[in-house]
């Protein structure tokens, strides 16, 4: 790392690490006003930030980024009043920090109750969503804690007026102007820089981007990392399907949005209605144009689908393409995710309530589904307000990462003078 990238970013730590005391005390109404102010300020100057956003992405087309790419950094009017939704409704929500988890009492007389904190400075690297910049910012801010944001290079000059207008709220609500902070070099080592921890003062990194961004920050992080490889998300359409509803779901999950983590990229078909309910399917997504790849059982019925490698079924594609299988029911349908899924979103189709219990008890990702389309996999859609990431872990938090599991907590004990014999 050069020495003027590793000043810089110091400099920002240092700054996070002092507004992160402040903000663990910051009033709701304070950090609400900020919130609220933001959202005003990004609809005031949307205009301009759509014309930044142009020629971010005539840059990016020239560079030859692949459609997927430019259709997450594409704004548009509907985008941008999404953005200002967002800000607003996370504005709304109750504020976390304070909330009493759990509260009991001792033999001796002790009380001890679990209250949500902050969790103080944390690091949100992404790449190609410029409205990840406002919700990051708007999620950790009403969570108590400070923010710096690393977005892609690509898409840096949006992100940076979608800042600006969060920034200048800070300052409007009279909360720290280190409550959230933009990297604004494209130089690579600020990346390394925010994974090192710079000596202690990131508490936790969160990266939202492709899988080799997501692979590095794994890799190379000497702090937590809350985060999400692929979303090989699946849809299952059992037997006791309702067709009208399999076709809506199917098509909906892999079509609505491509390039979103929640888009299906596997459907699985219970073979006893395979030949009857894939014509209807396949029919309805060859209109909107989606590839289609088949293991050796659908191609039997189907012999226009192409043939899907191994590979297939563990990649996210992220375009209109699908892979599909035939399974034995519910019991091959979960064992088929449980080979190939990313833990992200799965979905079962079908009017029977036992099976869809088996395959939602059965079904070990962050986010299972009965009768719904896996493009609800968003944190806004869980009433979340929006989400800082989508989280496949175990541990802390899973699916939609919202503002509650932007804390932690703290035990606090009161006593009436009790000593430990």
């Amino acid at each position: 790392m050069t020495g003027d990238v590793a000043a810089y970013m110091d400099g920002l730590a240092a700054k996070a690490r002092e507004a992160a005391r402040a903000m663990a005390s910051a009033s709701t109404e304070r950090k609400n006003a900020a919130l609220t102010k933001a959202a005003a300020l990004v609809r005031e100057r949307a205009g301009e930030i759509l014309e930044i956003n142009a020629a971010d992405l005539s840059a990016a087309k020239a560079k030859g980024q692949d459609a997927a790419f430019i259709d997450r950094m594409a704004l548009d009017s509907e985008r941008m009043e999404s953005v200002v939704k967002a800000l607003e409704d996370i504005a709304a929500l109750p504020d976390p920090v304070g909330k009493s988890i759990a509260k009991w009492s001792r033999p001796n007389g002790l009380e001890i109750e679990r209250v949500r904190t902050p969790i103080g400075v944390i690091a949100v690297i992404y790449e190609s969503r410029p409205n990840v910049t406002v919700d990051a910012a708007a999620i950790a801010v009403k969570a108590g804690n400070a923010v710096i944001l690393r977005g892609g290079s690509e898409c840096i000059k949006t992100s940076k007026a979608l800042f600006d207008c969060f920034h200048d709220a800070l300052g409007v609500a009279g909360l720290p102007e280190g409550a959230a902070q933009f990297v604004e070099t494209p130089d690579r080592a600020a990346v390394g820089a925010l994974l090192s921890g710079l000596g202690g003062r990131i508490d936790l990194v969160i990266p939202r981007g492709g899988k080799s961004l997501v692979a590095r920050v794994q890799e190379e992080a000497r702090v937590p990392v809350l985060s999400h490889l692929d979303g090989v998300c699946h849809v299952y359409v059992d037997r006791d399907a309702d067709p009208k509803k399999a076709v809506e779901i199917v098509v909906n999950s892999k079509m609505r949005r491509t390039g979103v983590c929640g888009a299906a990229e596997t459907l699985l078909i219970d073979k006893a209605v395979a030949e009857n309910i894939w014509p209807k399917i396949a029919s309805a997504l060859r209109k909107k144009g989606c590839e289609l790849r088949g293991d050796e059982a659908l191609r039997k019925i189907d012999p226009d689908v192409a043939p899907a490698s191994e590979e297939d079924f563990h990649t996210e594609y992220l375009a209109p393409i699908l892979s599909v299988a035939i399974v034995d029911g519910v019991v091959g349908a979960i064992e088929h995710i449980a080979q190939y899924s990313s833990s992200h979103t799965e979905s079962i189709v079908t009017e029977n309530e036992e099976t869809a219990k088996r395959f939602l008890n059965e079904v070990d990702s962050a986010i299972v589904m009965h009768n719904a389309s896996t493009q609800f996999a968003d944190g806004g859609e869980f009433g979340l307000g929006a989400e800082i990431g989508i989280a496949t872990g175990r541990l802390h938090a899973r699916g939609p990462a919202g503002v509650e599991e932007l804390t932690t907590y703290k035990n606090v004990v009161r006593g009436t003078g009790q000593v430990r014999p």
